[in-house]
């Protein structure tokens, strides 16, 4: 796919041409991410509907998934632009299928708000639906999610998934007290995914 467009939108223009460069693949990139989305976007839009084609990619995980281009996406499809979806990784199945949680109902709540006390909200709001959650995190957040969860689901061994298909992938099951103490030996580094069992 990245050899037949014309054009790859991407969040990190110098991570995409590591890729591209990689696979041989001469491209032209055009940064598309959450702070340039109101410019960006009506300018990849109107390359398609001059009959350019376009491939939209993320650093990691799949586009439109905690990420803006589901804004492109919707747009495009809004114009009548087709969108072909190419599968590939995404954290939040990545961290499930290795979890060894039941995954039969399970909820994707994304990034948990910022405040704590709207971030312990939402925690009790996704234990009282008694399925599997799955959220993300960022490196300087994830110390007090884990304190929220802690407080909110009681010490459960919780699954907690770092730079996933990544050379640091990293998939832990433990309880968010023992969590907390390994990555304060470690520090918290890269992107997680965190996977709460429901309750039985």
């Amino acid at each position: 796919m990245l050899r037949e467009v014309d054009l790859v939108a991407c969040e990190d223009t110098r991570r995409t041409r590591a890729l591209l460069s990689h696979f041989d693949i001469h491209k032209p990139t055009l940064s598309y991410y959450a702070h340039n989305t109101l410019t960006r976007g009506p300018q990849i839009l109107r390359l398609l509907e001059e009959g350019k084609s376009v491939a939209l990619v993320t650093d990691a995980g799949t586009p439109g998934i905690s990420d803006p281009g589901f804004l492109l996406v919707r747009d495009a499809r809004a114009r009548g632009i087709p969108v072909v979806p190419v599968p590939g990784a995404a954290a939040l199945v990545t961290a499930l299928s290795a979890a060894g949680l039941p995954a039969d109902r399970f909820v994707f709540d994304g990034f948990l708000p910022v405040k704590p006390g709207r971030r312990r909200h939402r925690l009790e709001a996704l234990r009282e639906l008694g399925t599997t959650v799955v959220l993300y995190e960022s490196p300087h957040r994830i110390a007090a999610t884990l304190e929220a969860i802690r407080e909110v689901f009681g010490e459960v061994e919780i699954v907690v998934a770092r730079e996933l298909t990544k050379q640091f992938e990293e998939i832990v099951r433990a309880t968010p007290a023992a969590h907390l103490e390994r990555l304060g030996r470690a520090g918290a580094r890269g992107e997680f995914t965190l996977v709460i069992p429901r309750g039985e």
